[in-house]
């Protein structure tokens, strides 16, 4: 039975988390305990006092870059004998502890949105609901399956006694029933956002939902019964050991307890949003809210509050500020509303709420049964204590949301929703919002800077003062073009028509034996790949070889008419760099001079504003042998390097970004440039990954060639800690990128790193690389996608 049969009182409050409280799980070890997780990024687990009626925190866990919204416990295990603790985060990750160690033991990768959901089954699975839409199915480190057919987030998710079967509820309002990863059921009923699921039996289940109404389903498909009294979102759900009682939490601040299919008891918060709740062993409940703080209740007089302690929380309760528009507390019309006298008339049913005016004031008061009297649980004001930032609970596609604004473009036409989350980059979400509702790329400006003004002082990214556009820099100023406005991602931003393109935007690779997968040079034949793999192992560089001297050259003159007296160059510099550029083009048996890599070395040490055709100088003579000798050499790599990883700065300009990753991918075709790459390895990637955050095809097809060439290089000396910079760095890029050229390097960079290497390819399971690529399999144009995307998935 629920707790000893009585009414449930206060037993204690524990503050430790500093943000809301967002997931609570009763744990294994020690026993009658507890763990939490919050917003504040930290999981704590909490053990009973023995001395009094309250818990300790034991420890304090910490492993994820942003909030922790879900725990489980996984258990016990040969290895684990008391078992182990799983969080989900907004940062997409699921992190493993032991009981005893506040570090993660190790960290699940996959999901590409907030994990929001975890439940744990036999043999040590774990199954994960996320934003991305998907539920996975984990053993130990590695994801074993990913059930797909929700259309929208997975708030939900449970794992039923009967080996196999697995529930997921979403916010596309169904739930569905899985076998052996295959979907054998989908329930429909709830008329909004499913947010909880609890088991019942192997035949029975509850589940809850943003429509207020807890529903009772058989496995058959059959929904038994619906349960009606919160008034807002319930957000969880838990139900008592060994009987069908249950209890609920949600958004109208409040616990409510239920008997035999009835709401037994109300019990008010003085906190907005009641995010969680778990039932201990003993019957007692714990709660988590978005004041932080965590409660627990008890039916048991021996482990009831002291009368202090309860008096404390009850003045809490009534100085709450009640939000008449929730709608928590009905139609309320202060003008026809009685006095105090009011209140001296018994409640007839436990939780009722009564709404009195005292001195102009509305006062909100709820019957407690037990105690026979009525209890203040607050003042109803214009508005909620409650913040956005606190409750972050906006929900929009079914996702939450700090803020979701709604923007009219012009007054006669449509109205557009706009999410943001205060950890997003303000010019990134208006620009996504404008291409998502295919509206003028001029309003980007304007949209921006109406998120910043209206979501003043609530950031959490270090952003710069001017907050700089990411798709142009920070000045807004567009090399070789004359209006600085146009941002259209899939040409080169940073070139009007007609005009010099630094590189060249086609990337062509000379084909090598007819066949070569990096070019669509009509000499690649799809049909045969089917025979053999002919994309990796791949045992050369990469290079980007195509170039117009006359145009380069050209924009060298323009721009040196522009430049400062202290960096102008002569006549007979240019002549100098002129001689150079064809050298290094054309094949020819001329050997590049000192005096040439001396002028080209104080080109390329121009301002960042004009400096881009010397880089590009630089990336076309780096690939001569001189060249590469001379700049890459012990006597000066390291100005060299410095002077290239100042161009990778994600503020930077994208025609120096690009440029500077172009020259560090054609370093490899020498010696000794590959011997610097591969020293300077840690620094080099460290700051090239920084180029995923752009939209730049361009740019994300030269840092995935740029790792690309670092695994070719690796695949040769098998160095196992360079593999796993090298895996990581593909598993977080290819999160991003977009272009299917990127995508294919990347693809081949990861085959030719775990060929013939089996503790690469455990690594890149245990990344969960493999759920990452899948979904290129169906890629039908480029062919070349789908072909080496199948070679790599058999290797896995």
């Amino acid at each position: 039975m629920a707790g000893e049969g009585g009414a449930y009182r206060l037993r204690c409050s524990l503050v430790g988390h500093r943000q809301d409280v967002r997931g609570l799980t009763c744990g294994l070890f020690p026993p009658g305990g507890f763990v939490s997780v919050s917003r504040d990024r930290t999981a704590r687990l909490w053990a009973p006092d023995g001395l009094n009626r309250g818990f300790t925190e034991m420890h304090c866990m910490s492993g994820h870059s942003n909030f922790v919204s879900c725990v489980c416990i996984i258990p016990p295990s040969d290895l684990y004998p008391r078992g182990l603790i799983a969080t989900g985060g907004n940062d997409h990750n699921i992190c493993i502890f032991t009981v005893d160690n506040p570090a993660p033991l190790y960290t699940l990768k996959g999901h590409k949105n907030t994990v929001c959901s975890l439940s744990s089954g036999k043999f040590g699975t774990l199954l994960s609901g996320s934003w991305d839409t998907t539920a996975k199915v984990w053993l130990n480190d590695r994801c074993m399956m990913t059930l797909q057919g929700h259309t929208a987030a997975i708030w939900a998710v449970k794992i039923l006694p009967e080996q196999g079967l697995m529930l997921t509820g979403s916010a596309d309002k169904t739930i569905k029933l899985w076998k052996a990863g295959r979907c054998e059921r989908t329930f429909t009923g709830h008329e909004d956002c499913v947010r909880g699921l609890a088991i019942l039996s192997e035949m029975e289940f509850l589940s809850c939902a943003n429509d207020a109404s807890v529903r009772r389903w058989q496995i058959s498909g059959e929904c038994l019964q619906v349960y009606y009294a919160h008034t807002n979102y319930i957000y969880s759900i838990s139900v008592f050991p060994h009987c069908k009682d249950f209890v609920t939490t949600g958004e109208d601040r409040s616990l409510r307890i239920w008997k035999q299919g009835e709401c037994a008891q109300t019990i008010r918060l003085p906190a907005q949003s009641v995010w969680c709740c778990c039932v201990l062993d003993n019957g007692d409940i714990v709660v988590g809210a978005s004041d932080g703080i965590i409660r627990v209740f008890t039916a048991s007089l021996e482990r009831t509050a002291s009368a202090e302690e309860i008096q404390v929380f009850e003045n809490e309760l009534s100085q709450a500020s009640i939000d008449p528009k929730t709608g928590d507390l009905g139609d309320i019309n202060a003008n026809d509303l009685p006095g105090r006298e009011h209140l001296k008339d018994p409640g007839t049913r436990d939780g009722q709420t009564r709404l009195i005016k005292d001195n102009g004031k509305v006062e909100a008061y709820q019957w407690s049964v037990s105690e026979g009297r009525w209890i203040k649980i607050g003042d109803v004001v214009g508005s909620s204590g409650a913040t956005q930032q606190t409750s972050g609970k906006v929900l929009f596609e079914g996702k939450e949301y700090d803020y979701v604004f709604t923007i009219d473009v012009n007054e006669s036409g449509p109205s557009y929703k706009l999410p943001y989350n205060i950890t997003d980059d303000p010019w990134l979400t208006a620009y996504n919002f404008l291409q998502k509702n295919d509206l003028n790329p001029m309003f980007l400006d304007q949209v921006a800077k109406f998120i910043i003004d209206n979501t003043k002082g609530q950031t959490l990214l270090s952003t710069s003062a001017q907050y700089s556009d990411p798709f142009t820099g920070a000045g807004r100023y567009v090399p070789g073009s004359s209006s600085g406005s146009s941002t259209i991602p899939a040409a080169d931003p940073f070139t009007g028509a007609g005009r010099y393109v630094p590189g060249s935007a086609s990337n062509a690779v000379a084909p090598v034996g007819g066949v070569d997968p990096y070019t669509g040079m009509g000499a690649y034949q799809s049909a045969a790949a089917k025979a053999e793999n002919i994309y990796f192992p791949k045992k050369d560089a990469v290079t980007f070889d195509q170039a117009n001297p006359t145009q380069i050259l050209g924009k060298l003159k323009e721009l040196n008419g522009s430049a400062s007296e202290e960096h102008k160059l002569t006549e007979d510099d240019l002549i100098i760099l002129e001689k150079l550029l064809s050298a290094t083009c054309n094949n020819s048996s001329e050997t590049p001079t000192a005096q040439q890599l001396q002028t080209l070395w104080r080109a390329i040490n121009w301002p960042e504003d004009i400096v881009f055709p010397a880089l590009d100088i630089l990336r076309v003579s780096v690939r001569h042998p001189t060249v590469n000798e001379n700049f890459c050499s012990e006597k000066d790599h390291v100005q060299f390097i410095i002077l290239l990883l100042k161009f990778l700065n994600p503020n930077g300009k994208q025609a120096n970004q690009l440029l500077a990753l172009r020259a560090l991918c054609n370093c490899f075709v020498s010696q000794a440039g590959q011997k610097l790459m591969m020293e300077q390895r840690d620094e080099i990637m460290t700051q090239a990954i920084e180029m995923k955050s752009g939209t730049n095809k361009n740019i994300h097809i030269a840092l995935a060639t740029l790792t690309l060439n670092y695994a070719v290089c690796l695949h040769q000396v098998n160095n196992i800690e360079g593999k796993a910079q090298c895996l990581s760095v593909i598993s977080t890029v290819m999160e991003v990128v977009q272009d299917l050229e990127a995508v294919f390097r990347l693809l081949v960079a990861l085959g030719t790193l775990i060929s013939d290497d089996t503790s690469a390819v455990q690594l890149a399971k245990s990344l969960g690389v493999d759920s990452q690529i899948k979904k290129y399999v169906s890629v039908s144009e480029p062919a070349k996608v789908k072909e080496c995307c199948r070679f790599v998935l058999n290797l896995l």
